[in-house]
């Protein structure tokens, strides 16, 4: 029998509310020092409803450090009656109306935005369910205005990344569940008005794409629920898989007893040659599907890093 309170081996973080830490996204702030945002699912949670309703009814969690490696919790982003969102201290209610996912955080050059995926309700199963890619900004990284949803190819989008890239315009790439759940990409000028660009990539289904810079190219990693896929790119425009259809990173995994497991839906900081890819696992996880996972050590994740490098036209991952 696995204790799910057991630490994992060379996990990096874990939140302390319902013990669920997932979809990582980290930003270094000039003032502030790191800010990690993430999913606050409720592994933990003593009575979260039938099914998969311990992944919804979460929201966004936040910690802080000093350095990238040594985390606090700082907070739960809640609504408030002067603010959409604003970080709070004490945590999460015990009953939510809605679900928060997947925070892409960045900076315009003036403020901070976030794209957060929002779901209405707690559903207890993964399909049939709208999903929307909401916008929100932010002065100070703590009170958060909300500034509306996206218009995208279809209501079961989930899971922003957006950057700048060569051409001076900014992408959007996002998981579209309508579309086989592929990756597809809307382009702006200004991040005030967005136009339908197609699929990024297609194939396998995966979710979570990340895109960053790193050693000269162009990456996205996606989420395979196998490991992550790598695809590399000169213009963050067209893009070819790293070793072919079946190649990943951090792949591997072992027994439950091991506490190693695949790595998930993550998020880059770095540049030059070498960055640090923040990602979550489910360290005591038995490779079931988890809408079975009724043990609380299976449903646990945690944070965890691996160390990102380029060798010629590869990227490497080290946990």
């Amino acid at each position: 029998m696995i204790d799910p309170d057991a630490p994992a081996p060379r996990e990096l973080y874990r939140d302390p509310v319902y013990d669920g830490a997932t979809d990582p996204t980290v930003i270094r702030d000039t003032g502030t020092g790191w800010w990690m945002f993430y999913t606050q699912r409720r592994a933990n949670h003593p009575d979260p409803g039938p099914g998969v309703a311990w992944v919804h009814g979460s929201r966004i969690g936040v910690a802080q450090s000093d350095d990238g490696l040594r985390w606090s919790y700082a907070g739960t982003l809640e609504p408030s009656a002067s603010a959409s969102l604003v970080l709070d201290p004490g945590g999460p209610p015990a009953v939510v109306d809605a679900t928060h996912w997947a925070p892409e955080v960045i900076h315009d050059g003036t403020r901070w935005r976030m794209y957060l995926t929002e779901i209405d309700g707690i559903p207890t199963r993964w399909e049939g369910h709208r999903r929307c890619i909401v916008e929100y900004a932010s002065d100070d990284l703590v009170t958060w205005t909300r500034r509306g949803p996206l218009a995208l190819a279809s209501d079961r989008v989930i899971d922003a990344a957006v950057t700048r890239c060569p051409d001076g315009r900014w992408r959007l790439w996002y998981k579209d569940e309508a579309a086989d759940s592929t990756t597809a990409v809307a382009v702006s000028d200004d991040l005030e008005a967005w136009r339908l660009d197609d699929t990024a990539i297609g194939g396998r289904p995966h979710e979570g794409p990340y895109v960053f810079t790193l050693g000269g190219w162009w990456w996205m990693l996606t989420d395979e629920w196998r490991g992550m896929a790598v695809h590399r790119s000169h213009d963050a425009v067209t893009w070819e898989r790293q070793g072919g259809a079946d190649a990943v990173i951090l792949g591997e995994s072992g027994p439950p007893a091991a506490g190693v497991q695949i790595g998930r839906h993550g998020a880059v900081v770095g540049a030059g040659d070498e960055a640090l890819l923040y990602f979550f696992s489910h360290p005591w996880w038995d490779g079931s599907e988890l809408e079975g996972a009724d043990e609380p050590a299976h449903r646990r994740s945690a944070v965890h890093v691996a160390r990102l490098r380029v060798d010629g036209d590869k990227l490497t991952a080290e946990r």
